[in-house]
């Protein structure tokens, strides 16, 4: 886990991590996304983000 707030974009922008709280919130945002779909989403596909990006229709 970071200790950096001030971080606005994922450390690893190819993958999805559900489990920090402010990449959650990131990436929900980015593709207008529950948490719940984000996370069901990555427990399908896995977190690399093309894969999710195509599982959410995005």
């Amino acid at each position: 886990m970071t200790d950096n707030l001030k971080i606005k974009q994922p450390q690893d922008p190819k993958q999805v991590n559900v489990n920090e709280p402010w990449e959650l919130n990131y990436w929900s945002n980015k593709w207008s996304v529950t948490h719940a779909q984000l996370k069901d989403a990555v427990k399908v596909v896995g977190p690399h983000v093309d894969a999710v990006r195509v599982k959410l229709g995005k």
